[in-house]
């Protein structure tokens, strides 16, 4: 199953794609209703207004076997540790070796642009992004098959 941090997800199409070719179950979660297409394999999860909602039902549901999406490093942090494998929209795999030190960079910069040190967000989200991402996840799905994890 593949659990999807939905809100601002830039490759729900991507999501959608692979979830067609392995006949996966797909979840998008948020905060609000999106037009998704109609599939058995594909569930739109609405949780109720508040903050970190989505984040929460997603941990909750994150487990071996499962792959989640999401850009949201402390979710990423939750969902490694529950025994998901973790994908960023760039591609990048959240693992337990990784994640350490993502959060505490992730850490760094937020307390980096609080102070008014450095100012603006990440890079532009590229083609070169989604064919990472594309090739990330079905490189997860290819190792969930082979161990089951």
């Amino acid at each position: 199953m593949i659990l999807v941090d939905a809100d601002a997800c830039p490759v729900k199409e991507e999501i959608l794609r692979v979830s067609g070719r392995y006949a996966l179950a797909v979840k998008f979660v948020a905060n609000g209703w999106m037009r998704l297409p109609e599939s058995p394999l594909i569930e739109r999860v609405v949780v109720t207004e508040g903050l970190d909602r989505a984040d929460d039902w997603i941990a909750e549901h994150s487990a071996p076997g499962c792959i989640v999406v999401t850009a949201d490093i402390p979710l990423a942090d939750r969902c490694v540790k529950a025994g998901a494998r973790v994908l960023g929209p760039d591609g990048r795999a959240f693992t337990p070796a990784s994640i350490g030190n993502v959060l505490a960079t992730r850490n760094l910069l937020t307390a980096l642009r609080e102070a008014g040190e450095i100012r603006g967000g990440g890079r532009p989200f590229t083609k070169q992004d989604r064919s990472a991402f594309l090739q990330a996840l079905d490189t997860a799905v290819q190792a969930i098959r082979r161990t089951g994890r």
